[in-house]
């Protein structure tokens, strides 16, 4: 059984560390069954819509909603993937994207249903779950978000929580989120830092941390 114990022996090792041990729940999550056509996000749930695409830099791939938002999201998830703790060694449940239950535990889940949503080692990091990220991965975290520039929201930040999760906050034909895909795509400027495709950031550079601590947060 992954401890973190075991996980704080592979950091003394060198090795990069996710805690993988799921806690109790600290907030109670209400099972449902969701029956709008949009998911709760505002994005239409239609599987023609969706399509497989890989993580960079891993054997792993994840069915999500093709254009901006699939552009977006695979960002999160190569950063998470090289910065935090690799998504295909079968730990942590990996990843998921698309889903075609419509059982959900809290409304944002729904958003799965859209493809508009990942889960990054979702049952080490369930829905309600008290396991937190390290404080140096949860600064991680913050400065993926900054590089979505506000058209992402994090799962950690929204009651019940959920440290896995990550969804569109862009409605439908934002301008916002076509212009950050474009520019994570591409390699051109976010913002105020240069961002090019395949790499990632520093974000242990004083100036981006205030930046990332400063990002609007859900209410």
């Amino acid at each position: 059984m992954v401890t973190r114990r075991s996980l704080l022996g592979a950091a003394s090792a060198g090795v990069g560390v996710l805690a993988l041990t799921p806690g109790a729940g600290a907030h109670a999550a209400v099972t449902g069954e969701w029956t709008r056509g949009v998911s709760a996000n505002g994005w239409p749930i239609d599987p023609k819509a969706i399509t497989d695409h890989r993580v960079e830099g891993s054997s792993t791939s994840v069915a999500l909603r093709s254009g901006p938002a699939a552009v977006v999201l695979l960002h999160v998830a190569r950063r998470w993937h090289y910065e935090i703790a690799p998504l295909d060694t079968g730990e942590g449940g990996g990843i998921t994207g698309h889903v075609t239950s419509r059982v959900v535990g809290a409304d944002f889940e729904s958003n799965h249903l859209s493809g508009t949503a990942v889960a990054l080692h979702p049952t080490a990091y369930p829905l309600g779950g008290s396991e937190g990220l390290w404080p140096h991965h949860e600064v991680i975290v913050r400065d993926i978000l900054l590089d979505c520039d506000g058209t992402v929201v994090w799962g950690g930040d929204l009651r019940p929580s959920k440290v896995s999760h990550f969804h569109l906050a862009a409605r439908p034909g934002d301008r916002a989120l076509s212009r950050v895909a474009a520019a994570l795509d591409t390699g051109v400027r976010v913002g105020s830092r240069s961002q090019s495709a395949g790499t990632v950031a520093d974000p242990a550079t004083p100036a981006r941390r205030e930046r990332a601590r400063r990002l609007p947060r859900p209410r």
